[in-house]
């Protein structure tokens, strides 16, 4: 595994709720309870591999406390739609974050990706972001929805991705295309298959979430 990318723990609340949402047969009312459940703990793997300071307060019986304050502004960045689904989860952890949008889909005559919409804040050149994303499967997208970051001025370093599920496929194109950015993932799939889907995988993570697979 390549060493900029950290996979969430493993242990049996993990795998249970990778279960469900991974089954077919989970609703689509648990599918998004269990997946908020992972996205949070990912999104707080991410911000805990952000710069921090010490800080010392006075608690309420008057001694003091050294506790850590982060450093830097940050900044979240879903690949619309799918990454929508985990904008939520860095909202309820950091109050007023910042968020951005990237909206990318895929020519289906090149197979490439194409950059349809963005809107980012003025000052994202300053902040660290958190590029959002459920899937990391060829890595097409998220690697065009950097480059978008890159064109604005963030530097590399300061961009950490966020999925649920990865495959090794994917993890070898962004990270050889991105060696400073630091990957963020639930779970490490075996492959694409054919039609470069992620297996065992998870279907379409957009439609299961967002109620548009039936």
């Amino acid at each position: 595994m390549h060493p900029n990318v950290e996979v969430l723990p493993s242990n049996g609340q993990v795998r249970a709720l990778f279960a469900s949402i991974r089954s077919s047969e989970t609703s689509r009312r648990k599918f998004i309870f269990d997946s908020n459940r992972v996205i949070t703990m990912l999104v707080e793997a991410a911000l805990a591999k952000l710069p921090f300071r010490e800080k010392t307060i006075t608690t309420p019986l008057g001694l003091p406390y050294v506790g850590a304050e982060f450093v830097c502004d940050i900044c979240g960045v879903p690949i619309v739609r799918a990454g929508e689904s985990m904008e939520k989860a860095l909202s309820n952890i950091i109050q007023d974050v910042r968020i951005g949008k990237i909206l990318i889909q895929r020519d289906e005559e090149t197979a490439l990706p194409v950059l349809i919409y963005e809107k980012l804040p003025k000052d994202v050149a300053n902040r660290h972001c958190l590029l959002l994303d459920p899937m990391l499967a060829t890595g097409g997208s998220a690697m065009a929805a950097v480059k978008v970051l890159l064109d604005h001025g963030v530097k590399e370093e300061h961009i950490i991705f966020v999925n649920l599920i990865s495959c090794p496929e994917g993890i070898g194109a962004f990270c050889s295309a991105f060696p400073k950015i630091r990957v963020v993932t639930g779970e490490i799939d075996d492959g694409l298959d054919e039609r470069k889907y992620i297996c065992p995988g998870i279907g379409d993570f957009g439609d299961r979430y967002f109620g548009t697979d039936v």
